[in-house]
């Protein structure tokens, strides 16, 4: 049996990869499954299911287990496609303990760490059903919503980009989906693609109710008139991020400073009301002695 087929494999942390010999077929479940393994990819495999494995073919659970792994670790691994299709052949049990978990995180506010697990879910789902616009588009919301969450900020151009992926995707499986088209353009307006949200936007309008209609012709009217902010939205928030390492380093004159500049932006502020942001710059505040400014920042962060 081969083994380690680094060139055609994606390298995972705790995963070996084993080539079965010539008319290896993957058997389970009573007799329910057989799948021939010829053509297919090398199996992905748990390190401590590898010595099993040098002297006869991988069974069933060993096969089960390696791949859910692998693709948890990485669900846009090389090969990641055909491992989910004989996730979803082979194995319903475990692709029943997948929609459990995001039915679970998704009932619930849950913290950073969580979302992550949550688009890692969602990310072999779509593998499992790769039309679902619906699971394209809930992956980029949970970008979306990690990267507006100050406590992640660090992490807000990879997650903006992240939800712009995904409901570009979106939106070429569901084109006539206003609402996806919608929250489409407010990620490339975040990432400073004004041009592009105007025509998203615009395009979206017929297939939206009176009040979104409303909103969104408004937000179309300030971009051909505009009336944008001074850079990038995603460039705030990364100032925000360094804000908060400045904060958590003790320089808490330096994170007011950089908060102020990103609050001076009055486009940005009424486009995007973040009350973590002022009770961020209030507890600065506090700490600088300045106690009325640390109040007012307070109420303006409720």
């Amino acid at each position: 049996m081969n083994s380690a087929e680094v060139s055609t494999t994606t390298s995972l942390s705790g995963i070996g990869y084993v080539t079965p010999p010539a008319g290896y077929t993957l058997r389970g479940r009573d007799g329910r499954v057989a799948i021939p393994w010829d053509g297919k990819p090398p199996i992905p495999l748990l390190d401590e299911d590898l010595a099993a494995v040098r002297e006869r073919a991988p069974d069933y659970d060993m096969v089960g287990r390696g791949i859910y792994q692998a693709l948890r670790l990485d669900p846009e691994c090389v090969h990641a496609a055909e491992y989910a299709a004989v996730l979803k052949e082979a194995y319903p049990h475990i692709v029943s303990e997948l929609g459990g978990q995001v039915v679970m995180l998704d009932a619930k506010e849950v913290d950073t760490p969580y979302l992550d697990r949550k688009i890692t879910s969602l990310k072999i789902l779509a593998l499992l059903d790769s039309t679902n616009a619906g699971l394209q588009a809930e992956i980029a919301r949970t970008y979306a919503d990690k990267g507006s969450r100050l406590a992640a900020l660090r992490q807000a151009v990879d997650s903006w980009y992240g939800a712009e992926k995904h409901l570009k995707k979106a939106m070429a499986l569901a084109p006539s989906d206003g609402h996806i088209a919608y929250e489409y353009g407010e990620a490339l307006y975040i990432l400073g693609r004004y041009d592009q949200a105007a025509e998203v936007w615009g395009e979206a309008l017929a297939g939206l109710a009176a009040a979104e209609r409303a909103r969104l012709e408004a937000r179309i009217a300030g971009i051909l008139a505009g009336k944008l902010p001074l850079v990038p939205p995603l460039d705030y928030l990364t100032a925000l991020s360094a804000a908060l390492e400045e904060r958590q380093a003790g320089r808490t004159e330096e994170a007011a400073a950089i908060i102020e500049d990103v609050l001076a932006d009055p486009s940005f502020v009424e486009q995007f009301p973040m009350g973590e942001v002022y009770y961020l710059l209030g507890t600065c505040y506090q700490e600088m002695g300045m106690m009325n400014e640390a109040a007012e920042a307070f109420r303006r962060s409720a």
